[in-house]
Parts: C-alpha cells; structure tokens; sequence
C-alpha cells in the first residue's frame, strides 16, 4: 500500500454487476481510487463466490471465499439489496442517483421493471455514466440471449484458429484456457467509461450510456486475424502454438522441455540458423523471406526440430536472446510466477489478511508513476459494507 494520491479518488460506481467481465471493469476502476460499491443480492450474492477454489485458512478450514470472487473483487465495498424488496429498491434507485459511474450486466431489458435503466436513472442524474454490459448487445435479433465465455469464443471465430491443426494429434477446435471474452469485454468496459467520463467533464457536461457486447469485443479483439481474411478471403486455420502470419513463430522442443521462437524478420531468421549451426539454412532459396518460410515450413520445421532437439531450453533461451531473437520457455504458472522477471516486476503482491494471514493475488500491471494503483481493501464478505455505504453515500442510518 502507498499514500500516493488515488487518480480516481471522488468518483462514485455502483456495480451491480456478476461473474467476470462487469467486475472485473469495475475492479480496474477500484485499483484507481474510485469508490466501487458492490451490490450482490442477500441471500447467496455474486455467482462467482460459489465459483473456483475455496480459500482456506491456515488450519485448512474455507473462509467462504473462492479464488474466482477473489480474482475480479478486490478494492471494493459489498452491500446486500433486494430489488424484489421495496425498501431496498428505493435504497438502490437512491444510491443511482448519486452515482457517477453505474456498471450493470443484467439480462438486456431487466433492470426496466425496477426503475433502474439508463433512461430513468439518467432522467434525475444527467451526470451519470452508465454501462450495460451482456452477451450479445442492448439490441440485435440476438439481443434477448443468455450466454457465458465460451459461447462467444465459438460465435466470434476464436475456436476455428485456437487448437491443433487437422491431421495432427488432438486435433481440433480449443477454447482459450481462460474466460478471455469476460476478461477482454471488462477492458473495453473500463476504457470506454473512461472516455465518457473525459467527455462529460470536459465536452458534453452530460453522462452518457455505454453499451458493450461480449461477442462484439471479443471479435474485435481479434484484430489482425479477422483483417487477414477481410483482405485476402482465406480462411485463417487452426495452427496450434504457430503464428498465421510469421514463419518460424511457434514453439519447439528442446532436449528437456519446449521453448517459444518469435522471428519477427528475415535478419532474426538468419541470426537464428546461426545460432542453431546451421547457417545455410538461411541461405536456403525456400526460406529466404517470410513469405517464402510460409510457402515451405513443412520443410523447416524439421530442420529447425533437430537443431532444438540437441540443447536444453534454458540452454537455447541463453543463446539466442544474447542473439538478440525473441524466445522463452513455455511454463505453468508455478514457474512463470517464479520466474526472475516477474518476481522482479512484483507481479505477485500481498496484503494483510486476518484470515488466512497474508492475501495473495496478482498485482494490476498498469504502472502509473504519479497515481500509482493502491491495493487498500481485500475482496468484500457478501454484504460486509451495506451500513457504512448507506451512511457514506445517503448519509442514513445503518441498516
């Protein structure tokens, strides 16, 4: 923790959002100094604390929290409101309208019934800067669908290029080994409020409603690959660890383990056969250009093979970064979060829990030098602030 100022310290956000991508907005906003009010249901809350593995204390009794819940939640306040209950409800449409920032990602539709969509919450607070997030957008023949994670990455052409190529071993369409469309729509989610919120104090002096789709951002996230097709009509494949584009950008087999290649030129390329001894392969007519390594890999890949085949990956890690061609070992998390680098970049922080002792997580990596992140509160109990954000924001009573 530091006492460096909050970049976001003033601003007010309710998140009445569940799961990943509306939390995990949210958080990034937290990370800043915003005020982030968690709002969850009293009996159960957010989906995600029954999601994951379960935190245990040091005796090996859970604490109630999940690693899921703690992953997306920290930095926030949690209050437990019914909407079905009217007291609540009027409690909730309150706290609305002093909000500068509303994150929701109910079904499209839903939150209408209860007074609490854009169009009526706007109607008092002019200011307010709200962002609906779901599957499919607040319109569209799809606009009514439910969906998670994995519904997207098979609609937005994801799983046709992630997997191993046909005709090779475990063939076939992959999903991403995490909720990438959740993580990547919570980023869009976080910029785009951001640039209403300049636009508001410094342009329109009003708020605005921010409207994002999972399957919209997470085929945008695609970028290059969807434009290759645009532009060329050929349908981007499958192609394991290999690039669609670059040739050779894939992993290899060392003596002991894999390693990543990244040749990004044809420089890199032939620093690369010099590295690995065999410097005519350079020199080779079928791998002179990219283009050309592309046309003929099935006749590169091999050689490159058993050149890796002789030499560690530490070893060949060594050599060609000192080579200066861009390489790394393909690790699981326990040797990527011991890894000397990320270590260094304190990736891994920790705060005081009276829990479980210390609270482990990784570390925001947006590195601001004046407004630094501030880690000053650990991912809520369900409903653990609904008092003091009463009194902090409506100035009532505790409930």
């Amino acid at each position: 923790m530091t006492s460096a100022p909050k970049a976001l310290a003033g601003l007010r956000v309710l998140d009445m959002t569940r799961v990943f991508a509306g939390p995990w907005a949210a958080q990034m906003l937290a990370d800043f100094g915003a005020d982030v009010v968690k709002v969850e249901h009293p009996r159960g809350g957010d989906d995600v604390r029954r999601m994951g593995f379960p935190q245990k204390r040091a005796d090996g009794t859970e604490t109630g929290q999940t690693s899921s819940f703690l992953a997306m939640n920290r930095n926030k306040r949690s209050i437990a409101l019914d909407m079905a209950d009217q007291d609540d409800l009027a409690m909730l449409q309150a706290l609305a309208q002093r909000a500068d920032i509303l994150i929701e990602n109910f079904k499209t539709g839903t939150l209408r019934k209860f007074g609490l969509d854009y169009q009526t919450v706007s109607a008092g607070n002019v200011a307010i800067i709200y962002c609906s997030i779901t599957g499919y957008g607040q319109d569209g023949p799809y606009a009514s669908r439910p969906g998670y994670d994995p519904i997207f990455q098979a609609e937005s052409g994801l799983m046709s290029v992630t997997g191993q190529p046909d005709g090779t071993p475990g063939a076939g369409p992959a999903l991403v080994g995490y909720s990438v469309s959740d993580i990547n729509a919570g980023f869009y989610a976080a910029i785009s409020i951001m640039v209403a919120l300049r636009a508001r104090d410094q342009v329109t002096g009003r708020g605005q409603h921010i409207d994002i789709a999972l399957l919209d951002t997470q085929l945008a996230a695609q970028s290059h690959i969807a434009q290759n097709y645009l532009v060329s009509g050929k349908m981007p494949a499958r192609a394991g660890t290999a690039s669609q584009i670059n040739m050779p950008w894939q992993a290899f087999p060392a003596a002991d383990a894999a390693i990543m290649i990244a040749v990004g030129n044809d420089r890199q390329f032939a620093a690369l056969c010099a590295a690995l001894g065999t410097p005519e392969t350079a020199a080779d007519q079928r791998f002179v250009t990219n283009r050309d390594r592309m046309a003929h890999k099935a006749e590169l890949i091999p050689i490159l093979e058993r050149a890796f085949a002789l030499r560690s990956a530490a070893d060949w890690v060594e050599c060609l970064n000192a080579a200066g061609i861009p390489c790394g070992r393909l690790n699981d998390f326990g040797s990527a979060l011991s890894d000397a680098q990320i270590v260094h970049r304190e990736m891994v922080r920790e705060m005081p829990d009276p829990e479980v002792g210390a609270f482990r997580f990784i570390a925001n990596p947006v590195r601001l030098s004046e407004t630094p992140v501030r880690y000053d509160r650990l991912p809520p109990s369900l409903g653990e602030h609904t008092g003091n954000v009463l009194a902090d924001w409506l100035g009532s009573p505790e409930k």
